[in-house]
């Protein structure tokens, strides 16, 4: 039997990795429900690995290429691609994020319209990524505990881990040395007046904006990054930066309703890439930072391949171990 502690994102995700290859799984969760204490719960469920190469280490694509596939088979994935676009005064913001990624086209106002309606006249270039994707964070981590325990794994809610365990994703609260919190914060829109199908990036001057669709008229916006360890509720001077982008992508936002805020801590390391670390007798899985749900499937492949020695490694440079 495997114990792992934490049920978040990395902990579901290995989880199902090892019960696909016939091992018996046991996580151990001090919260009582899936995602609760989660800092997942938080994230945008992007799968773009190509818009993240713009500030992020070209193993992120490597990584990252075959999550969306991974995540579709366990909850459902929007491959509506990813939209990138700035204020006409920003276009030197384009220009610089395009030199720095790949795997777009570019598209003029037409094409903006053709993919976002309403959109229309408001933007004179973009930049569409076309294999991007995402899902609903919220919803994925409900799946995976779904799909453990119809294969048989148990998930032992309120409880916390025993001191001896096999694998540990417990985030923030493992006993690593050079992990560091990354703060993330974020809002929830409800806006009948917008009707957006993917996720768009704006590349905005003050705060460079994410904002991901979740169905029925909300949005999830998401930009902030904070070298902070606080988990205070979002600050107002980040709130009125992340609605004042939202306005400046369409006005119609200034009559959204908030539905949510949330502020999380991101586990990361130096370089901002996750890890597995051997430890005292207990791997570790963390530092999965702002690509939680792009980079898990291939983390949880490889955390699978060690402590499943039997099991040949298809991709033996596939992650970064310590």
């Amino acid at each position: 039997m495997i114990a792992i502690a934490g049920a978040g994102l990395a902990g579901l995700a290995c989880a199902l990795e090892l019960l696909q290859r016939g091992a018996k799984v046991t996580l151990f969760e001090r919260s009582e429900k899936i995602g609760a204490n989660s800092v997942a719960r938080f994230a945008g469920g992007m799968l773009a690995p190509w818009c993240e190469r713009e500030s992020a280490e070209e193993t992120v694509i490597t990584l990252g290429a075959n999550a969306a596939d991974w995540w579709a088979r366990v909850t459902k994935v929007n491959r509506t691609g990813t939209l990138v676009l700035a204020p006409p005064r920003d276009r030197s913001e384009l220009a610089r994020f395009a030199r720095r990624t790949r795997g777009y086209t570019q598209v003029l106002d037409a094409g903006i319209t053709e993919l976002e309606s309403d959109l229309s006249g408001r933007f004179p270039k973009g930049l569409f990524f076309a294999e991007e994707s995402h899902l609903n964070p919220r919803q994925a981590l409900a799946n995976l505990a779904d799909a453990i325990g119809e294969l048989g794994g148990e998930i032992r809610l309120g409880t916390p881990a025993p001191a001896q365990v096999d694998l540990d994703c417990t985030g923030m609260a493992a006993p690593l040395t050079g992990l560091r919190a990354v703060r993330g914060e974020m809002a929830i829109l409800h806006c009948p007046a917008v009707s957006l199908t993917r996720t768009v990036r704006l590349l905005h001057p003050r705060i460079p904006l994410y904002l991901v669709p979740r169905g029925d008229s909300i949005y999830m916006l998401g930009a902030t990054m904070v070298e902070s360890d606080s988990t205070r509720p979002p600050t107002a001077r980040a709130l009125m930066e992340l609605l004042g982008a939202a306005y400046a992508l369409h006005p119609a936002f200034a009559e959204a309703s908030v539905v949510e805020t949330g502020a999380g801590l991101r586990p990361a390391f130096d370089n901002n890439l996750p890890r597995l670390i051997q430890q005292n007798g207990t791997l570790h899985l963390n530092g999965l930072y702002r690509h939680g749900f792009l980079l898990a499937p291939a983390l949880a492949r490889e955390a699978a391949n060690q402590l499943l020695p039997e099991t040949p490694n298809e991709n033996p440079h596939e992650c970064q171990t310590v």
